[in-house]
Protein backbone atom coordinates (compact mmCIF):
# COMPACT_ATOMS: atom_id res chain seq x y z
CA UNK A 1 0.00 0.00 0.00
CA UNK A 2 1.32 3.37 -0.91
CA UNK A 3 2.80 5.79 1.66
CA UNK A 4 2.92 9.42 2.32
CA UNK A 5 6.16 10.93 0.89
CA UNK A 6 7.49 14.23 3.21
CA UNK A 7 5.56 16.23 0.08
CA UNK A 8 2.57 14.44 0.34
CA UNK A 9 2.56 15.14 4.04
CA UNK A 10 3.49 19.07 3.53
CA UNK A 11 0.90 19.18 0.75
CA UNK A 12 -2.18 17.49 2.56
CA UNK A 13 -1.50 19.77 6.07
CA UNK A 14 -1.03 22.68 4.14
CA UNK A 15 -4.55 23.01 2.41
CA UNK A 16 -6.07 21.63 5.89
CA UNK A 17 -4.52 24.67 7.52
CA UNK A 18 -5.56 26.96 4.44
CA UNK A 19 -9.30 25.56 4.23
CA UNK A 20 -8.95 26.06 8.20
CA UNK A 21 -8.69 29.74 7.75
CA UNK A 22 -11.33 29.87 5.46
CA UNK A 23 -13.75 28.27 7.57
CA UNK A 24 -13.11 30.53 10.38
CA UNK A 25 -13.62 33.06 7.80
CA UNK A 26 -17.54 31.91 6.50
CA UNK A 27 -17.60 31.69 10.63
CA UNK A 28 -17.19 35.19 11.23
CA UNK A 29 -18.98 36.41 8.41
CA UNK A 30 -16.25 37.33 6.25
CA UNK A 31 -17.01 35.15 3.71
CA UNK A 32 -20.76 34.50 1.96
CA UNK A 33 -21.47 31.33 1.34
CA UNK A 34 -21.80 31.83 -2.47
CA UNK A 35 -18.03 32.90 -1.68
CA UNK A 36 -17.38 29.92 0.49
CA UNK A 37 -18.72 27.67 -1.95
CA UNK A 38 -16.31 27.17 -4.71
CA UNK A 39 -13.69 26.84 -1.34
CA UNK A 40 -15.15 24.29 0.66
CA UNK A 41 -16.22 21.87 -2.42
CA UNK A 42 -12.56 21.74 -3.29
CA UNK A 43 -12.21 20.34 0.18
CA UNK A 44 -15.20 17.84 -0.09
CA UNK A 45 -17.76 19.65 1.92
CA UNK A 46 -21.21 19.78 0.83
CA UNK A 47 -24.42 21.16 1.88
CA UNK A 48 -26.54 18.91 1.88
CA UNK A 49 -30.47 18.71 2.97
CA UNK A 50 -30.17 19.06 6.41
CA UNK A 51 -26.48 19.74 7.35
CA UNK A 52 -23.40 19.47 5.50
CA UNK A 53 -21.29 16.51 4.50
CA UNK A 54 -17.70 15.80 4.11
CA UNK A 55 -16.97 13.35 1.40
CA UNK A 56 -13.52 11.37 2.13
CA UNK A 57 -11.22 10.18 -0.47
CA UNK A 58 -10.31 6.50 -0.18
CA UNK A 59 -8.33 6.21 -3.73
CA UNK A 60 -9.11 2.89 -5.79
CA UNK A 61 -10.74 1.77 -2.39
CA UNK A 62 -7.94 0.85 -0.48
CA UNK A 63 -7.52 1.61 3.19
CA UNK A 64 -5.51 -0.03 6.37
CA UNK A 65 -6.82 -1.12 9.82
CA UNK A 66 -5.03 2.23 11.22
CA UNK A 67 -6.95 4.03 8.72
CA UNK A 68 -10.44 2.61 9.53
CA UNK A 69 -10.07 3.06 13.10
CA UNK A 70 -9.61 6.66 12.74
CA UNK A 71 -12.97 6.70 10.53
CA UNK A 72 -14.61 5.25 13.23
CA UNK A 73 -13.19 8.23 15.42
CA UNK A 74 -14.67 10.37 13.59
CA UNK A 75 -17.69 9.03 13.24
CA UNK A 76 -18.03 8.92 17.16
CA UNK A 77 -16.46 12.24 17.83
CA UNK A 78 -18.07 14.86 15.14
CA UNK A 79 -20.85 12.88 13.59
CA UNK A 80 -23.43 10.37 14.63
CA UNK A 81 -21.31 7.42 14.95
CA UNK A 82 -21.27 5.87 11.75
CA UNK A 83 -20.11 6.45 7.92
CA UNK A 84 -21.59 5.93 4.80
CA UNK A 85 -19.32 3.66 2.04
CA UNK A 86 -20.30 4.72 -1.50
CA UNK A 87 -20.08 4.06 -5.21
CA UNK A 88 -16.89 5.70 -5.78
CA UNK A 89 -15.28 3.94 -3.12
CA UNK A 90 -15.21 7.11 -0.49
CA UNK A 91 -16.75 7.51 2.80
CA UNK A 92 -19.57 10.13 3.74
CA UNK A 93 -20.08 11.97 7.09
CA UNK A 94 -23.25 13.23 6.38
CA UNK A 95 -23.55 15.23 9.85
CA UNK A 96 -20.34 17.60 10.65
CA UNK A 97 -20.55 20.86 12.28
CA UNK A 98 -18.96 23.44 10.27
CA UNK A 99 -16.59 24.47 13.26
CA UNK A 100 -15.33 20.95 13.27
CA UNK A 101 -14.71 20.31 9.68
CA UNK A 102 -10.69 21.43 10.26
CA UNK A 103 -10.06 19.23 13.05
CA UNK A 104 -11.56 15.90 11.09
CA UNK A 105 -9.56 17.15 8.39
CA UNK A 106 -6.45 17.40 10.82
CA UNK A 107 -7.25 13.57 12.34
CA UNK A 108 -7.77 12.31 7.99
CA UNK A 109 -4.14 13.76 7.50
CA UNK A 110 -2.53 12.07 10.77
CA UNK A 111 -3.42 8.96 8.82
CA UNK A 112 -2.50 10.14 5.33
CA UNK A 113 -6.12 10.83 4.18
CA UNK A 114 -8.08 14.00 2.96
CA UNK A 115 -11.00 14.95 1.04
CA UNK A 116 -9.41 16.95 -1.61
CA UNK A 117 -10.90 16.54 -5.27
CA UNK A 118 -13.92 14.85 -3.82
CA UNK A 119 -16.08 17.32 -5.32
CA UNK A 120 -15.49 20.14 -7.94
CA UNK A 121 -15.43 20.27 -12.13
CA UNK A 122 -11.54 18.49 -11.87
CA UNK A 123 -10.27 14.30 -11.85
CA UNK A 124 -12.39 12.79 -8.99
CA UNK A 125 -11.22 9.83 -7.20
CA UNK A 126 -9.81 7.33 -9.04
CA UNK A 127 -11.34 4.23 -8.56
CA UNK A 128 -10.64 0.54 -8.77
CA UNK A 129 -11.49 -2.87 -9.01
CA UNK A 130 -12.05 -3.85 -5.82
CA UNK A 131 -10.31 -7.33 -5.92
CA UNK A 132 -7.40 -5.87 -7.23
CA UNK A 133 -3.89 -7.47 -6.38
CA UNK A 134 -5.78 -10.35 -5.36
CA UNK A 135 -8.69 -11.57 -7.92
CA UNK A 136 -7.64 -14.71 -9.94
CA UNK A 137 -8.45 -13.74 -13.05
CA UNK A 138 -6.26 -10.35 -12.80
CA UNK A 139 -3.89 -9.64 -15.37
CA UNK A 140 -1.68 -7.30 -12.69
CA UNK A 141 -2.45 -5.09 -9.79
CA UNK A 142 -4.01 -1.57 -11.16
CA UNK A 143 -3.48 -0.12 -7.77
CA UNK A 144 0.17 1.48 -8.76
CA UNK A 145 -1.51 2.79 -12.25
CA UNK A 146 -4.36 4.54 -10.12
CA UNK A 147 -1.72 6.04 -7.40
CA UNK A 148 0.35 7.19 -10.54
CA UNK A 149 -3.05 9.16 -11.90
CA UNK A 150 -3.80 9.84 -8.38
CA UNK A 151 -0.60 12.19 -7.57
CA UNK A 152 -0.49 13.34 -11.48
CA UNK A 153 -4.39 14.62 -11.39
CA UNK A 154 -3.85 16.01 -7.61
CA UNK A 155 -4.34 19.87 -8.21
CA UNK A 156 -2.73 19.84 -11.79
CA UNK A 157 -2.70 23.25 -12.69
CA UNK A 158 -4.43 23.16 -16.23
CA UNK A 159 -7.21 20.56 -14.83
CA UNK A 160 -8.97 21.98 -11.44
CA UNK A 161 -11.52 24.04 -13.53
CA UNK A 162 -12.74 21.28 -16.16
CA UNK A 163 -16.01 21.68 -18.46
CA UNK A 164 -17.24 19.36 -15.39
CA UNK A 165 -16.24 16.68 -12.99
CA UNK A 166 -14.64 14.02 -14.24
CA UNK A 167 -14.21 10.21 -13.00
CA UNK A 168 -11.49 7.39 -14.16
CA UNK A 169 -11.71 4.01 -13.17
CA UNK A 170 -9.21 1.38 -13.62
CA UNK A 171 -9.40 -2.69 -13.58
CA UNK A 172 -6.61 -5.32 -14.39
CA UNK A 173 -8.70 -7.89 -14.95
CA UNK A 174 -10.72 -8.77 -18.39
CA UNK A 175 -14.04 -9.71 -16.31
CA UNK A 176 -14.59 -5.91 -14.79
CA UNK A 177 -15.74 -5.33 -11.61
CA UNK A 178 -14.94 -1.22 -11.74
CA UNK A 179 -17.65 -0.12 -14.17
CA UNK A 180 -15.33 1.41 -16.76
CA UNK A 181 -17.30 1.59 -19.48
CA UNK A 182 -19.57 4.25 -17.30
CA UNK A 183 -16.41 6.22 -16.94
CA UNK A 184 -15.32 9.51 -18.47
CA UNK A 185 -12.03 7.25 -18.69
CA UNK A 186 -12.22 3.48 -18.66
CA UNK A 187 -8.88 2.09 -18.25
CA UNK A 188 -9.10 -2.20 -18.63
CA UNK A 189 -6.11 -3.67 -19.07
CA UNK A 190 -5.19 -6.32 -21.63
CA UNK A 191 -2.28 -8.17 -23.02
CA UNK A 192 -1.27 -7.55 -26.90
CA UNK A 193 0.15 -10.04 -28.98
CA UNK A 194 3.57 -10.28 -27.72
CA UNK A 195 1.59 -10.75 -24.01
CA UNK A 196 2.71 -7.54 -22.82
CA UNK A 197 0.40 -5.80 -20.35
CA UNK A 198 -1.21 -2.54 -21.57
CA UNK A 199 -4.80 -0.42 -21.46
CA UNK A 200 -7.99 -1.04 -23.64
CA UNK A 201 -8.95 3.11 -23.29
CA UNK A 202 -12.55 3.81 -23.09
CA UNK A 203 -13.49 7.55 -23.30
CA UNK A 204 -17.38 9.03 -23.00
CA UNK A 205 -18.99 6.42 -20.32
CA UNK A 206 -21.53 8.13 -17.98
CA UNK A 207 -25.04 8.09 -16.42
CA UNK A 208 -27.05 10.60 -14.82
CA UNK A 209 -29.57 12.37 -17.33
CA UNK A 210 -27.96 11.39 -20.69
CA UNK A 211 -26.69 7.68 -19.58
CA UNK A 212 -23.87 6.56 -22.19
CA UNK A 213 -21.65 3.48 -22.37
CA UNK A 214 -18.21 4.74 -23.12
CA UNK A 215 -16.37 4.33 -26.90
CA UNK A 216 -12.68 2.69 -26.96
CA UNK A 217 -10.22 5.51 -28.55
CA UNK A 218 -7.41 3.08 -28.44
CA UNK A 219 -7.52 -0.58 -28.13
CA UNK A 220 -3.85 -1.29 -26.76
CA UNK A 221 -1.91 1.48 -24.89
CA UNK A 222 1.62 0.39 -23.05
CA UNK A 223 1.76 0.96 -19.61
CA UNK A 224 4.26 3.11 -20.20
CA UNK A 225 2.44 5.86 -22.52
CA UNK A 226 -0.45 6.02 -20.09
CA UNK A 227 0.33 9.28 -18.09
CA UNK A 228 1.02 11.46 -21.27
CA UNK A 229 -2.33 9.30 -23.43
CA UNK A 230 -4.73 10.52 -20.74
CA UNK A 231 -3.30 14.31 -20.47
CA UNK A 232 -4.14 14.03 -24.25
CA UNK A 233 -7.83 13.29 -23.56
CA UNK A 234 -7.97 15.95 -20.99
CA UNK A 235 -6.64 18.65 -23.02
CA UNK A 236 -8.89 17.90 -25.79
CA UNK A 237 -11.64 18.03 -23.56
CA UNK A 238 -11.17 21.03 -21.50
CA UNK A 239 -10.22 22.64 -24.68
CA UNK A 240 -13.75 21.75 -26.58
CA UNK A 241 -15.83 20.57 -23.53
CA UNK A 242 -19.13 22.64 -23.65
CA UNK A 243 -19.28 25.38 -20.83
CA UNK A 244 -22.58 26.83 -21.69
CA UNK A 245 -24.65 24.01 -20.74
CA UNK A 246 -23.27 22.16 -17.22
CA UNK A 247 -26.18 19.22 -18.23
CA UNK A 248 -24.33 18.93 -21.78
CA UNK A 249 -20.64 19.80 -20.66
CA UNK A 250 -19.57 15.88 -19.63
CA UNK A 251 -16.94 14.47 -22.15
CA UNK A 252 -19.53 12.27 -23.17
CA UNK A 253 -21.61 14.50 -24.88
CA UNK A 254 -18.51 15.79 -26.66
CA UNK A 255 -17.85 12.42 -27.51
CA UNK A 256 -21.70 12.18 -29.13
CA UNK A 257 -21.79 15.60 -30.64
CA UNK A 258 -18.18 15.07 -32.44
CA UNK A 259 -17.95 11.71 -33.54
CA UNK A 260 -15.94 8.98 -32.29
CA UNK A 261 -13.97 9.02 -35.37
CA UNK A 262 -12.63 12.64 -35.03
CA UNK A 263 -12.58 12.64 -30.92
CA UNK A 264 -10.02 9.95 -30.83
CA UNK A 265 -7.81 12.14 -34.11
CA UNK A 266 -7.76 15.39 -31.63
CA UNK A 267 -6.46 12.98 -28.73
CA UNK A 268 -4.06 10.96 -31.05
CA UNK A 269 -2.69 14.49 -32.63
CA UNK A 270 -2.50 16.05 -28.84
CA UNK A 271 -0.78 12.90 -27.84
CA UNK A 272 1.59 13.05 -30.82
CA UNK A 273 2.60 16.67 -29.83
CA UNK A 274 3.05 16.03 -25.46
CA UNK A 275 4.46 12.59 -25.68
CA UNK A 276 8.04 13.80 -27.16
CA UNK A 277 8.17 15.83 -23.83
CA UNK A 278 7.07 13.58 -21.16
CA UNK A 279 10.93 11.47 -21.53
CA UNK A 280 9.62 8.53 -19.72
CA UNK A 281 9.87 10.06 -16.66
CA UNK A 282 6.82 8.69 -15.35
CA UNK A 283 8.42 5.15 -15.77
CA UNK A 284 10.90 5.91 -12.50
CA UNK A 285 8.02 7.46 -10.49
CA UNK A 286 5.75 4.14 -11.56
CA UNK A 287 8.22 1.99 -10.79
CA UNK A 288 8.70 3.26 -7.07
CA UNK A 289 4.81 3.27 -6.39
CA UNK A 290 4.79 -0.44 -7.61
CA UNK A 291 7.43 -1.28 -5.08
CA UNK A 292 4.82 0.06 -2.50
CA UNK A 293 2.10 -2.81 -3.79
CA UNK A 294 4.28 -5.60 -3.23
CA UNK A 295 2.08 -8.81 -2.24
CA UNK A 296 1.99 -9.67 1.59
CA UNK A 297 3.56 -12.50 2.72
CA UNK A 298 1.66 -15.22 2.12
CA UNK A 299 1.74 -18.06 4.37
CA UNK A 300 1.32 -21.76 3.77
CA UNK A 301 -0.87 -24.14 5.85
CA UNK A 302 -3.16 -26.87 5.77
CA UNK A 303 -7.15 -25.52 4.50
CA UNK A 304 -8.41 -29.12 5.60
CA UNK A 305 -10.14 -27.60 8.85
CA UNK A 306 -11.74 -24.71 6.03
CA UNK A 307 -13.22 -28.08 4.15
CA UNK A 308 -15.12 -29.69 7.06
CA UNK A 309 -16.50 -26.51 8.12
CA UNK A 310 -18.22 -25.77 5.25
CA UNK A 311 -19.55 -29.14 4.80
CA UNK A 312 -20.69 -29.34 8.23
CA UNK A 313 -22.39 -25.55 8.96
CA UNK A 314 -25.00 -24.44 6.75
CA UNK A 315 -25.19 -21.33 7.91
CA UNK A 316 -21.19 -20.65 7.29
CA UNK A 317 -21.53 -22.67 3.78
CA UNK A 318 -24.23 -20.50 2.87
CA UNK A 319 -21.69 -17.01 3.28
CA UNK A 320 -18.91 -19.36 2.13
CA UNK A 321 -21.29 -19.56 -1.47
CA UNK A 322 -22.09 -16.06 -1.63
CA UNK A 323 -19.68 -13.83 0.15
CA UNK A 324 -16.11 -15.21 -1.35
CA UNK A 325 -13.98 -14.76 -4.32
CA UNK A 326 -11.40 -16.81 -6.05
CA UNK A 327 -7.79 -15.67 -4.93
CA UNK A 328 -4.86 -15.77 -7.05
CA UNK A 329 -3.27 -17.91 -4.22
CA UNK A 330 -5.25 -21.55 -3.74
CA UNK A 331 -5.36 -21.50 -0.08
CA UNK A 332 -6.71 -18.11 0.10
CA UNK A 333 -10.17 -16.48 -0.57
CA UNK A 334 -11.24 -12.78 -1.25
CA UNK A 335 -14.20 -12.27 1.38
CA UNK A 336 -16.51 -9.48 1.21
CA UNK A 337 -18.14 -8.23 4.09
CA UNK A 338 -21.91 -7.59 3.58
CA UNK A 339 -22.84 -3.51 4.45
CA UNK A 340 -26.53 -5.04 3.52
CA UNK A 341 -27.94 -6.59 6.15
CA UNK A 342 -31.75 -7.10 5.55
CA UNK A 343 -33.51 -3.53 6.86
CA UNK A 344 -30.43 -1.87 6.97
CA UNK A 345 -28.97 1.17 4.61
CA UNK A 346 -26.64 0.61 2.16
CA UNK A 347 -23.48 1.43 2.46
CA UNK A 348 -23.88 2.26 5.97
CA UNK A 349 -21.09 0.77 8.66
CA UNK A 350 -21.24 2.12 12.51
CA UNK A 351 -18.21 3.10 14.34
CA UNK A 352 -17.92 -0.57 16.03
CA UNK A 353 -18.35 -2.16 12.96
CA UNK A 354 -15.15 -0.04 11.67
CA UNK A 355 -13.34 -1.14 14.65
CA UNK A 356 -14.41 -4.71 13.88
CA UNK A 357 -13.55 -4.89 10.38
CA UNK A 358 -9.65 -3.31 11.26
CA UNK A 359 -9.81 -5.72 14.00
CA UNK A 360 -10.17 -8.52 11.35
CA UNK A 361 -7.90 -7.14 8.47
CA UNK A 362 -5.19 -7.12 11.29
CA UNK A 363 -5.33 -10.37 12.26
CA UNK A 364 -6.68 -12.15 9.50
CA UNK A 365 -6.32 -9.97 6.41
CA UNK A 366 -2.77 -9.23 5.78
CA UNK A 367 -3.57 -5.33 7.05
CA UNK A 368 -5.64 -4.57 4.17
CA UNK A 369 -9.45 -3.41 3.39
CA UNK A 370 -10.85 -2.23 0.26
CA UNK A 371 -14.52 -0.32 -0.86
CA UNK A 372 -15.70 -1.41 -3.16
CA UNK A 373 -18.19 0.47 -5.83
CA UNK A 374 -21.34 -1.80 -4.39
CA UNK A 375 -20.99 -0.31 -0.90
CA UNK A 376 -19.46 -2.94 1.12
CA UNK A 377 -16.17 -3.76 2.50
CA UNK A 378 -13.38 -6.24 0.96
CA UNK A 379 -10.80 -8.48 2.98
CA UNK A 380 -8.64 -9.17 -0.49
CA UNK A 381 -6.49 -11.87 1.73
CA UNK A 382 -7.90 -14.03 3.57
CA UNK A 383 -6.47 -17.79 4.32
CA UNK A 384 -9.26 -20.36 4.42
CA UNK A 385 -8.30 -21.84 7.89
CA UNK A 386 -9.38 -18.63 9.43
CA UNK A 387 -12.47 -18.29 7.71
CA UNK A 388 -14.28 -19.58 10.66
CA UNK A 389 -12.83 -17.23 12.60
CA UNK A 390 -13.77 -14.42 10.35
CA UNK A 391 -17.58 -15.31 9.73
CA UNK A 392 -18.08 -16.00 13.74
CA UNK A 393 -16.54 -11.98 14.37
CA UNK A 394 -18.77 -10.80 11.50
CA UNK A 395 -21.68 -12.75 12.66
CA UNK A 396 -21.15 -11.19 15.79
CA UNK A 397 -21.24 -7.40 14.56
CA UNK A 398 -23.91 -8.05 12.10
CA UNK A 399 -21.54 -7.79 9.18
CA UNK A 400 -22.09 -12.07 8.21
CA UNK A 401 -25.41 -11.20 5.77
CA UNK A 402 -24.83 -13.99 3.04
CA UNK A 403 -26.01 -11.90 0.45
CA UNK A 404 -23.01 -10.64 -1.88
CA UNK A 405 -24.75 -10.14 -5.74
CA UNK A 406 -28.21 -11.23 -5.06
CA UNK A 407 -31.24 -9.05 -4.22
CA UNK A 408 -31.03 -7.39 -1.21
CA UNK A 409 -26.97 -6.14 -2.16
CA UNK A 410 -28.92 -3.05 -3.47
CA UNK A 411 -26.75 0.09 -4.33
CA UNK A 412 -28.91 2.58 -3.34
CA UNK A 413 -27.98 6.41 -2.83
CA UNK A 414 -28.84 8.88 -0.46
CA UNK A 415 -31.98 10.12 -1.65
CA UNK A 416 -34.32 12.54 -0.22
CA UNK A 417 -33.46 11.51 3.08
CA UNK A 418 -29.85 13.94 2.99
CA UNK A 419 -29.83 15.09 -0.70
CA UNK A 420 -30.54 18.08 -1.40
CA UNK A 421 -30.36 17.43 -4.78
CA UNK A 422 -32.84 13.97 -4.72
CA UNK A 423 -36.19 14.01 -6.02
CA UNK A 424 -37.61 10.78 -4.40
CA UNK A 425 -36.46 8.13 -1.65
CA UNK A 426 -33.87 5.96 -2.42
CA UNK A 427 -32.85 4.42 1.01
CA UNK A 428 -36.36 3.04 2.14
CA UNK A 429 -37.11 1.82 -0.55
CA UNK A 430 -34.03 -0.09 -0.88
CA UNK A 431 -34.58 -1.48 3.01
CA UNK A 432 -38.56 -2.64 1.56
CA UNK A 433 -36.82 -4.81 -1.12
CA UNK A 434 -34.51 -6.16 1.10
CA UNK A 435 -36.65 -7.29 3.75
CA UNK A 436 -39.33 -8.38 1.73
CA UNK A 437 -37.39 -10.68 -0.14
CA UNK A 438 -35.88 -11.91 3.14
CA UNK A 439 -39.31 -12.37 4.30
CA UNK A 440 -40.34 -14.57 1.27
CA UNK A 441 -37.09 -16.46 1.45
CA UNK A 442 -36.44 -16.52 -2.24
CA UNK A 443 -32.78 -14.37 -2.71
CA UNK A 444 -31.11 -17.33 -2.56
CA UNK A 445 -33.18 -19.10 -5.28
CA UNK A 446 -33.35 -16.30 -7.45
CA UNK A 447 -29.68 -16.05 -7.45
CA UNK A 448 -27.44 -13.47 -8.90
CA UNK A 449 -29.23 -10.09 -9.08
CA UNK A 450 -28.61 -6.25 -8.91
CA UNK A 451 -30.86 -3.56 -8.11
CA UNK A 452 -29.43 -0.37 -7.81
CA UNK A 453 -31.48 2.62 -7.02
CA UNK A 454 -31.24 6.28 -7.57
CA UNK A 455 -33.12 9.20 -6.51
CA UNK A 456 -32.96 11.78 -8.64
CA UNK A 457 -31.75 11.66 -12.70
CA UNK A 458 -28.29 12.29 -11.45
CA UNK A 459 -28.03 8.73 -11.40
CA UNK A 460 -25.54 7.80 -7.81
CA UNK A 461 -27.02 4.95 -7.59
CA UNK A 462 -25.90 3.73 -11.06
CA UNK A 463 -29.92 2.42 -11.62
CA UNK A 464 -28.83 2.43 -15.63
CA UNK A 465 -26.80 -0.50 -15.38
CA UNK A 466 -28.89 -2.03 -12.64
CA UNK A 467 -30.71 -5.68 -14.11
CA UNK A 468 -32.72 -4.05 -12.41
CA UNK A 469 -32.84 -0.07 -12.52
CA UNK A 470 -35.13 2.06 -9.95
CA UNK A 471 -35.40 5.88 -10.37
CA UNK A 472 -36.95 8.13 -8.31
CA UNK A 473 -38.33 11.47 -9.66
CA UNK A 474 -40.95 13.82 -8.60
CA UNK A 475 -44.07 14.05 -10.28
CA UNK A 476 -46.65 16.66 -9.24
CA UNK A 477 -45.32 16.81 -5.95
CA UNK A 478 -45.38 13.01 -5.72
CA UNK A 479 -42.99 10.31 -5.80
CA UNK A 480 -42.26 8.02 -8.64
CA UNK A 481 -40.65 5.15 -9.73
CA UNK A 482 -39.65 4.37 -13.15
CA UNK A 483 -38.00 0.99 -13.89
CA UNK A 484 -35.24 0.01 -16.47
CA UNK A 485 -34.42 -3.51 -16.67
CA UNK A 486 -31.44 -5.25 -18.78
CA UNK A 487 -28.63 -2.70 -17.17
CA UNK A 488 -25.19 -3.86 -16.92
CA UNK A 489 -21.91 -2.29 -15.35
CA UNK A 490 -19.14 -5.46 -16.53
CA UNK A 491 -17.22 -5.63 -19.38
CA UNK A 492 -20.40 -6.30 -21.61
CA UNK A 493 -21.79 -2.85 -20.11
CA UNK A 494 -25.20 -1.74 -21.39
CA UNK A 495 -27.73 0.68 -20.23
CA UNK A 496 -31.38 -0.57 -19.19
CA UNK A 497 -34.81 -0.33 -20.73
CA UNK A 498 -37.23 1.65 -19.27
CA UNK A 499 -40.22 -0.26 -18.68
CA UNK A 500 -43.26 2.40 -19.17
CA UNK A 501 -45.25 4.42 -16.59
CA UNK A 502 -43.92 4.67 -12.86
CA UNK A 503 -44.90 3.75 -10.21
CA UNK A 504 -45.89 5.34 -6.79
CA UNK A 505 -44.03 4.99 -3.63
CA UNK A 506 -46.39 2.33 -2.27
CA UNK A 507 -46.98 0.08 -5.33
CA UNK A 508 -42.80 0.10 -6.05
CA UNK A 509 -42.19 -3.04 -3.84
CA UNK A 510 -44.88 -5.10 -5.22
CA UNK A 511 -43.89 -4.59 -8.83
CA UNK A 512 -40.56 -5.38 -8.03
CA UNK A 513 -42.46 -8.99 -6.73
CA UNK A 514 -44.27 -9.38 -9.95
CA UNK A 515 -41.04 -9.18 -11.89
CA UNK A 516 -39.16 -11.47 -9.94
CA UNK A 517 -42.19 -13.75 -10.21
CA UNK A 518 -42.48 -13.65 -13.95
CA UNK A 519 -38.66 -14.03 -14.03
CA UNK A 520 -38.96 -17.72 -11.57
CA UNK A 521 -41.77 -18.83 -14.40
CA UNK A 522 -39.86 -18.36 -17.11
CA UNK A 523 -36.45 -18.95 -16.87
CA UNK A 524 -35.27 -21.97 -18.92
CA UNK A 525 -33.57 -23.69 -15.84
CA UNK A 526 -32.32 -22.78 -11.99
CA UNK A 527 -29.05 -21.55 -13.48
CA UNK A 528 -30.17 -18.76 -15.96
CA UNK A 529 -29.81 -15.89 -14.40
CA UNK A 530 -32.42 -12.48 -14.40
CA UNK A 531 -29.91 -11.29 -16.61
CA UNK A 532 -29.27 -14.06 -19.35
CA UNK A 533 -33.09 -14.67 -19.09
CA UNK A 534 -33.85 -11.18 -19.38
CA UNK A 535 -31.86 -10.93 -22.59
CA UNK A 536 -33.05 -14.40 -24.24
CA UNK A 537 -36.36 -12.67 -23.88
CA UNK A 538 -36.40 -9.12 -24.17
CA UNK A 539 -39.08 -6.94 -22.21
CA UNK A 540 -42.43 -8.24 -22.88
CA UNK A 541 -42.53 -10.98 -20.39
CA UNK A 542 -41.68 -8.70 -17.41
CA UNK A 543 -43.39 -5.78 -19.04
CA UNK A 544 -46.80 -7.83 -18.97
CA UNK A 545 -46.04 -8.84 -15.31
CA UNK A 546 -45.45 -5.16 -14.31
CA UNK A 547 -48.89 -3.12 -15.90
CA UNK A 548 -51.18 -6.18 -16.78
CA UNK A 549 -51.49 -6.74 -12.93
CA UNK A 550 -52.03 -2.90 -12.39
CA UNK A 551 -54.36 -2.43 -15.66
CA UNK A 552 -51.73 0.04 -17.41
CA UNK A 553 -50.07 -1.76 -20.10
CA UNK A 554 -53.02 -0.32 -22.61
CA UNK A 555 -50.44 3.39 -21.03
CA UNK A 556 -47.70 1.56 -21.42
Amino acid sequence: MYSYTDFDEAFVRSRVAQFSQQVERRIDGSLTEDEFKPLRLMNGLYLQLHAYMLRVAIPYGTINPHQMRQLAMIAETWDRGYGHFTTRQNIQFNWPKLPDVPAILSALADVEMHAIQTSGNCVRNVTADHFAGAAADEIEDPRPIAELLRQWSTDHPEFQFLPRKFKIAVTGSPNDRAVTKAHDIGLRMVRNGAGEPGFEVIVGGGLGRTPMIGRVVREFLPKAELLPYVEAILSVYNQLGRRDNKYKARIKILVHETGLDEITALIEQRFAEILPVWGGQNDALLAQIEAAFAPPAFREAATDGYDAFYNADPVFRSWADTNLAAHRHPDYAIVTISLKAHGATPGDATADQMRTMADLAERYGHSELRISHEQNVILPHVHKSDLPAVHATLAQAGLATANVGLISDIIACPGMDYCALATARSIPVAQQIATRFDELKLEHEIGPLKIKISGCINACGHHHVGHIGILGLDRAGVENYQITLGGDGTETAVVGEKTGPGFAYDEIVPAIERLIGAYLKVRAEPEETFLETYRRLGLAPFKAALYEAEGQQDAA
